[in-house]
């Protein structure tokens, strides 16, 4: 049974919901507890870490996961991880941090675990009240807000295509071992961060890799002079735009050299513009034969795949690794003030609902070296708004209006690519930078 905590008075007060325990909950329930402010926690796993607790229904890593960025960029600050921590953790080392994380501040005992939230309802005297189900039965309960926080990678944006396929066809959410590959002649559809790691994995097991791609990529290496490359150029002052694309892009190629040379399209945006692939070992087995580049897939064709280039080839497994679609089923969009599909709602710095003050999302952001602590300062902001409305109303009707009006431009002055999953990427300069002047605000 979860408790509920705080270190102020509770009696007679509602307390704030938050839904998930993986990072961005977790950073949540820290910030809510640091202002004094009651919160309850709902979490469908049996323990905190969120999407990085392989064993979790949702979970969606795999035996061979690590971080794509540097513990040093990635750890909440006020919670170092150790110093024998790899550069890039492991999957299995990001749950015990979490772990460590919710021990050290007290926060595991204030969430119900085994418990899925169903539906997130307007309360007609004020908050919500969310339903959610357990193996004990479903229950409700009414709260002050919520803080969604349930994650953006475990609803697989799974595609449709032509014709059928004989072989094994699965997501990427669905891997979790290389052994799967074992003597098979393996496709996988994307080349993504995640279908990278997985065409290397496959490479020590398979009869044959392939790798379908419809775009071009920029490669990043883990390391450049010898230290994590997001270590790297971290300035006070960022570099112009252009600049820093000039300057990183002929740094990269020394280091990668071109991926045209192996059979990938040239790129159809600049550096930083979508998110790169952090994966150099890729370019090492494609150069060495052990993975060969396709075109886009035009059908599924019985024992094999046909490509956009007219070609053709006999696969055992087919392996999409088309990436996720953002999931909040159990608020209405119209609260979210969201289109669906193909898009990302439409929240004042990706958190504050303009159809209702009382409802956040945290985690909704993706950005190049954003790391937890910029979600942890998300969750900062909403617990210095909820705290202004106790003790500075004037100061939170200040920042519902500005919640109300224009959005500010969190680009950084880069052009995003128009698709799905860069519907809701921020640039890190510009988006912390944001949150941060509005919590002084907040806060003076």
């Amino acid at each position: 049974m979860r408790t509920v905590n705080t270190s102020g008075p509770v009696d007679n007060e509602l307390t704030y919901a938050v839904i998930g325990a993986g990072p961005s909950g977790l950073a949540a329930a820290r910030n809510l507890q640091r202002a004094g402010l009651p919160w309850e926690g709902y979490e469908l796993g049996a323990g905190v870490g969120g999407l990085w607790d392989a064993s979790a229904p949702r979970s969606t890593v795999y035996d061979s996961a690590h971080l794509i960025s540097s513990r040093t960029t990635t750890q909440f600050t006020e919670f170092p991880m150790r110093d024998d921590v790899a550069d890039y953790p492991s999957h299995r080392e990001l749950l015990g941090y979490f772990r460590d994380f919710a021990t050290a501040y007290d926060l595991t005992p204030g969430f119900e675990f085994g418990s899925e939230v169903t539906a997130v309802v307007p309360h007609p005297e004020g908050g919500f009240t969310v339903t959610a189900r357990s193996a004990a039965g479903t229950h409700d309960t009414r709260h002050a807000g919520v803080l969604v926080a349930n994650g953006t990678l475990s609803e697989p944006n799974v595609p449709t295509f032509a014709g059928s396929f004989d072989g094994e066809l699965l997501h990427t959410s669905a891997y979790k071992s290389a052994t799967l590959f074992a003597g098979k002649r393996v496709l996988i559809v994307g080349a993504g961060n995640s279908g990278c790691d997985i065409a290397v994995d496959a490479v020590h097991h398979a009869a044959s890799v392939d790798l379908s791609v419809r775009r071009g990529y920029h490669f990043v290496p883990k390391y450049l002079f010898g230290k994590p490359a997001d270590t790297l150029n971290q300035r006070k002052k960022p570099l112009p735009p252009r600049v820093k694309q000039a300057i990183d892009s002929r740094v990269l190629r020394m280091f990668t050299g071109d991926p045209t040379r192996f059979g990938f399209p040239e790129p159809d945006h600049r550096l930083y513009e979508s998110h790169p692939i952090v994966n150099s070992l890729v370019l090492h087995h494609l150069g060495h034969g052990d993975i060969t580049v396709r075109a886009d897939v035009e059908r599924l064709d019985g024992d094999g795949v046909a490509f956009r280039d007219g070609s053709r080839s006999p696969y055992d497994v087919v392996v999409l690794a088309t990436g996720y679609h953002l999931h909040y089923p159990f608020v209405d969009p119209a609260l979210l003030r969201w289109a669906g599909r193909g898009s990302a709602p439409d929240l004042y710095l990706n958190i504050f609902s303009p159809a209702h003050r009382d409802l956040f999302v945290l985690g909704m952001i993706e950005a190049s070296g954003i790391g937890w602590q910029g979600r942890y300062e998300q969750a900062e902001l909403v617990a210095s708004y909820l705290r202004a409305r106790r003790d500075a109303p004037a100061a939170a009707a200040a920042f519902d209006a500005r919640v109300a009006g224009p959005r500010p431009d969190l680009s950084g002055g880069y052009r995003y690519l128009g698709i799905e999953r860069m519907s809701y990427y921020v640039n890190k300069d510009a988006y912390r930078s944001a949150v941060r002047a509005e919590i002084e605000e907040l806060t003076r």
